[in-house]
């Protein structure tokens, strides 16, 4: 009998173990608004489009031709999915048919910072199949994947075995293939920044690089400057010539574009005399419809045959602030009668408004828009996310469901300041003013916490969310502002409430918080919030600021 009770006392006490740790019962969001407005009215015309091309976190742009349709990546860092890729027929309108990173097995982003994973891709297209190579940083390093339809699935990556970064891909008129990319020196690096451009062969029926290393241009145009960062290399070739197109200055307001060019493929390559080929250095930050830290350019022949470049930029408020961070810009390349191309003359801005390339086309803005004034409404009623709903880091599980007109996330055990898989969609701000609303069901158990959250970093966030309390429930906002840690800015006890919405509204530097509980009108939660701090002048890192719904079990062990 004693045994019998011991046993009973052990099932007992295993039970309350299991009821402690159950998981949390998904939270129900009804549905998710964003609505954007540009500091500038411009509407495009037949003929004409606005830049950039795609607005927000859409960083270090690469495009590629096949036949009439055209595809472009950008980096994603730590969010996944990664490497979204967009098609067009005219480089104009913008459709994403899918992402290149679209499966946890594919790549480990385990414990990484948000500024770090997928940099700066290259997308390719050679006798059949898609390439897109690529830098895993803090993970698998240099990779490259293929795809024999673009939309996928994409094959798991293959480690290419090379330092560095920004790796290009280039398939020559005779069949070679070659990589080339960011790294350190040949010897010890004579300055801070001092790094090189390196080509090597590339065998695309064993997929991976052969024969020796070389160094194709050290430090930069004029190593004597000490020039930094030299970095995002692409090779292409005309008239005979082969062209090396790198960006250099680094990504902040020093940010070019430089060319140089050879007459074989392994250099030597000569820099232009006249260099840069595109940067807004030296021009003024404040000056209305501004765009600054421009470089980082991939061509493309246009479907007038004219050349074409893709670009990041930044759109700065106060000169230097943008929640978008830097963004994909397009412009026309033009030729010098001795063969070199500019993108821009030297003290000319970046135009917000351009002739395309074809003149009986009109820029639309799509269901699933990528730049302009808009509003954007997810009621949760398809199958599938929306392919603009990103989130941190790969998931270990499906935290997410859309099931009967609702999104249902069941809450997590991490903290947006966490480097782990948060409970968090994340949507792009494509504004410097943007409003974003959500509403849904207030958690029904203890310990769980749900709302809008807009995150630019780990240590720059907020978190407007609601929780069950005794006698009722609470509202509060919280921050996340460098080293002072998370901090409850406002908290509001309401009697009872069923349903919440929360609204943020940003304006440039400043940012406020609204809910409304039930069927009340809206409320104030707290105004005058820093928005600078949702930038990177301020967080620091390479990503612009994303939005969404977020759920968070409060249990011990948040990290």
């Amino acid at each position: 009998m004693k045994i019998h009770r011991l046993a009973f006392c052990a099932l007992i006490l295993s039970a309350a173990t299991a009821w402690l740790r159950a998981e949390p019962a998904p939270v129900a969001f009804d549905w998710f608004e964003y609505s954007g407005t540009n500091a500038m009215e411009i509407d495009a015309g037949m003929g004409e489009y606005v830049n950039p091309i795609r607005a927000g976190f859409y960083p270090d742009p690469s495009i590629c031709r096949v036949g009439d349709d055209y595809y472009s990546v950008n980096s994603t860092f730590a969010y996944f999915p990664g490497i979204p890729i967009f098609h067009s027929r005219e480089l104009v309108n913008w459709d994403q048919v899918g992402h290149a990173i679209d499966r946890p097995e594919q790549l480990r982003y385990d414990r990484l910072g948000v500024s770090s994973a997928i940099y700066a891709p290259t997308i390719r297209y050679h006798d059949g199949i898609f390439y897109i190579i690529c830098t895993m940083v803090g993970g698998e390093g240099n990779f490259i994947v293929t795809a024999t339809n673009v939309a996928g699935p994409w094959a798991n990556p293959i480690k290419l075995g090379f330092d560095g970064i920004d790796p290009s891909i280039y398939f020559d008129d005779d069949g070679k293939a070659w990589v080339v990319n960011n790294g350190g020196p040949a010897g010890a690096p004579l300055y801070d920044g001092h790094r090189a451009i390196w080509i090597q062969a590339y065998d695309p029926a064993t997929r991976q690089m052969t024969g020796p290393r070389k160094v194709l241009v050290n430090g930069g145009v004029d190593i004597s400057k000490k020039p930094v960062w030299i970095e995002g290399p692409h090779i292409y070739k005309k008239d005979g010539w082969y062209y090396l197109c790198c960006a250099e200055g680094g990504t902040g307001p020093q940010h070019s574009q430089v060319v140089f060019r050879g007459q074989k493929v392994e250099g030597p390559y000569k820099p232009w005399d006249r260099n840069p080929i595109l940067s807004q250095r030296g021009l003024s930050a404040n000056a209305h419809g501004a765009v600054t830290c421009t470089g980082h350019a991939d061509f493309v022949i246009g479907p007038d045959n004219n050349w074409w470049a893709v670009f990041l930029g930044v759109r700065p408020y106060r000169g230097r602030y943008s929640p978008m961070g830097r963004e994909t810009f397009m412009l026309p390349v033009k030729w010098t009668d001795d063969g070199w191309p500019v993108i821009l003359p030297k003290g000319e801005r970046v135009p917000l408004m351009v002739k395309s390339p074809k003149s009986d086309v009109r820029q639309e803005i799509p269901g699933e828009p990528l730049n302009g004034n808009f509003t954007w409404r997810d009621e949760f009623k398809e199958t599938a996310l929306s392919p603009l709903w990103i989130m941190l880091r790969a998931p270990k599980q499906t935290w997410w469901k859309l099931e009967a007109g609702k999104l249902k996330i069941t809450p997590l055990n991490e903290q947006l300041s966490g480097r782990g898989n948060p409970s968090f969609l994340a949507r792009r701000v494509q504004h410097a003013n943007f409003t974003t609303a959500t509403a849904l069901a207030i958690p029904g158990g203890p310990d769980v916490s749900a709302g809008l959250a807009v995150f630019q970093g780990e240590q720059y966030n907020y978190f407007a969310g609601v929780r069950r309390a005794t006698n009722g429930v609470d509202i509060f906002i919280e921050r996340n502002k460098g080293n002072s840690g998370q901090e409850v800015v406002k908290c509001v006890h309401l009697p009872d409430a069923k349903n919440i919405k929360f609204c943020v509204t940003a304006n440039g530097a400043m940012c406020a918080f609204e809910y409304a509980a039930d069927n009340c009108a809206w409320k104030i939660l707290a105004a005058n919030l820093d928005a600078t701090m949702l930038t990177t002048d301020i967080a620091g890192g390479f990503v612009g600021a994303t939005v969404g719904p977020f759920a968070r079990a409060d249990g011990s062990g948040n990290q």
